[in-house]
């Protein structure tokens, strides 16, 4: 659909995809609004990036996390993925709260400056990890705290809010859920050799 406004021609673009895996049948729906311009033959066409987009159906490109994920982190992860098309600089700043949370509950290191309890993680993770989540609280502290002129504006744009938020998405996956599927195969191992000792131990009773 195109109409002509103030400034100039725009374009609102629809889009719906229907998940073709027949376990699912989910549907994505989202609009778009363009600028826009007359082609040689008097048509509307879209052209450049999006002014804004609008995702409608589901809300939120959240992942859904186990309930052994802290509550409180599984929050700020889901609202920073809800808003960061429409406020880019707050869903950073959650998703920055969201892995100080991480860095708190998983690996125990409390610190009133969350810079200070990076560092103290720099020797617990990979080099390109510790990098990427010292980026976080970067990008994060641009909505977290004002700038020292006021008139300063440094913005964050969506697709940079949706890497933070791929982050802690990686994170969750490689600190919680490994965690988690790990101290369950063990406990399986555990709970075998503890039934094959008794079933040894009861043959062997048989036997004198």
């Amino acid at each position: 659909m195109t109409r002509e406004g103030a400034g100039g021609f725009l374009a609102l673009t629809g889009q719906f995809v229907l998940c073709p895996n027949p376990r699912c049948k989910k549907a994505t729906i989202g609009v778009a609004l363009y600028l826009g311009a007359k082609n040689e033959i008097g048509q509307i066409e879209k052209f450049g990036k999006p002014i804004q987009g609008w995702r409608l159906v589901p809300a939120s490109t959240a992942k859904v996390f186990p309930d052994y994920v802290p509550e409180a982190i599984r929050n700020d992860y889901t609202e920073a993925c809800t808003i960061k098309d429409l406020s880019p600089k707050a869903s950073a700043t959650l998703a920055r709260r969201a892995l100080q949370g991480m860095i708190r509950d998983f690996w125990g290191i409390t610190n009133p400056r969350l810079a200070a309890e990076i560092e103290a993680l720099k020797d617990k993770v990979d080099p390109k990890t510790w990098e990427a989540i010292d980026g976080v609280r970067q990008i994060g502290n641009i909505g977290a705290h004002m700038e020292k002129d006021v008139d300063t504006i440094i913005d964050v744009e969506p697709e940079e809010a949706e890497k933070l938020t791929w982050l802690i998405e990686t994170l969750i996956q490689e600190w919680y859920i490994a965690r988690f599927e790990r101290d369950k195969r063990l406990t399986e191992l555990h709970d075998m050799v503890t039934a094959k000792a008794s079933m040894k131990s009861k043959e062997e009773s048989k036997t004198k």
